[in-house]
């Protein structure tokens, strides 16, 4: 551990963890390059790889603004927070009970950017996760409370409280989604909503399985929503006729893209649009799973299309609009986790137009990414002993 400078009793408790972390080091130091695929673009896709540790079915990651800690988020119900600065881990307490198993577990997380700046060792926090209900059902739900880091090796989450829950709660363990994005003026919080395996509710506006709701950061419907007149939980609605969404983020032009698993083949990239259908189950560019046909979209069946559809699937984890400068010629383009693929996917924008420009070999599925505060990618493949890895341009 570093040791304390005259100038650590100014600090927050937040700065003081960039320089301290807690009693173990993942150690980090495995390196490899990828190979360079041909693409578009400047970067030519040869990464310099370092690997920092392990992670117990590693499911979302965020940075804590104003820090380079990352925090990661583990399926089973834990979370750590990996010292980018000095490769340590540190324990997080004072998480929810999830419900854990198939898809669900602990999700995502997200921070308020606007509080970068703040002098104080607290953040607002948001998590996702799987919550049980009466009998044999379950569904999403999303908690807001404080991050506390009252000292440089422990953190808490304090005064987590539900502010949203997926309605209604049913059977079975998939298709949560579940994603958190806040939009760029920080009033509105954007959740994925999964049709949960059960289709048909995805055409139905009266629940919000199979939609994204846009709601006010307390959770409650936000106004200007295109059914704010027809009472909960329509209100909430923003899109709907999704599939199992694990994937949103905000362009430069504050435009909302999401990307969701099809069922076998017809992986979508979708323009989020306010009061859109995007039509399942009742179109979709794949196929049921016991190769029954389902009809693929066309220009005249009233639904709205996806700006690139992929059969075979790339089975998308997370996706993250690049805004650095680190690797040349990537700015403003999307980069996606895929899961099948075993790849990081890029895709480059003209406007409301989509391309996909490489894919990145990285040898094992991959749950998560996004950038640091220097550019860097940082990456978290999926399952148990999923390695973080870090990776710059070679």
């Amino acid at each position: 551990m570093k040791q304390p400078s005259i100038l650590f009793a100014t600090l927050s408790p937040l700065a003081l963890l960039a320089s301290c972390g807690n009693a173990y080091s993942t150690d980090g130091g495995e390196t490899a390059s990828t190979p360079s695929p041909t693409m578009d673009g400047e970067f030519d896709g040869d990464f310099a790889i370092t690997a920092h540790g392990e992670f117990d079915e590693p499911w979302a990651s965020a940075f804590i603004p104003g820090t380079s800690m990352l925090f990661i988020t583990e399926k089973p119900g834990t979370a750590k927070i990996y010292n980018t600065d000095n490769d340590r881990v540190i324990t997080v307490s004072g998480l929810p009970q999830v419900d854990y198993g198939g898809q669900g577990g602990l999700g995502d997380v997200a921070f308020l950017p606007s509080e970068s700046t703040s002098s104080v060792g607290t953040r607002t926090i948001y998590l996702s996760w799987a919550e049980a209900g009466e009998g044999d059902t379950r569904g999403a739900v999303v908690g807001r409370g404080q991050l506390n880091c009252a000292s440089a090796t422990a953190c808490s989450v304090s005064n987590l409280n539900v502010i949203w829950r997926q309605t209604p709660k049913v059977t079975g363990r998939g298709h949560y989604s579940h994603r958190i994005v806040f939009s760029p003026d920080e009033q509105y919080m954007f959740v994925s909503s999964g049709e949960r395996q059960k289709q048909d509710p995805a055409q139905n506006t009266e629940n919000t399985l199979g939609t994204i709701v846009r709601l006010n950061l307390d959770g409650s419907a936000a106004s200007g929503n295109p059914f704010a007149d027809q009472g909960s939980p329509t209100d909430q609605i923003w899109t709907y006729g999704n599939r199992n969404i694990l994937s949103m983020d905000f362009d430069s032009a504050g435009r909302l893209w999401e990307i969701e698993h099809g069922p076998a083949g017809g992986d979508e990239l979708n323009l989020v649009q306010r009061g859109a259908n995007y039509g399942w189950p009742v179109r979709s560019n794949g196929d049921n799973y016991d190769g029954s046909n389902i009809p693929d979209h066309t220009a005249d069946d009233g639904f709205t299309k996806p700006v690139i559809s992929w059969s075979p699937v790339i089975a998308p984890g997370n996706m993250v609009f690049y805004d650095g400068d680190l690797f040349e010629g990537m700015d403003g383009d999307l980069i996606v986790a895929g899961l099948k693929t075993q790849a990081l996917i890029r895709i480059a924008f003209d406007g409301e137009q989509a391309r996909e420009v490489a894919r990145y070999d990285m040898g094992n599925r991959i749950r998560q990414v996004v950038y640091g505060p220097d550019g860097a990618l940082w990456v978290l493949e999926d399952g148990e002993g999923g390695r973080l890895l870090e990776l710059r341009p070679s």
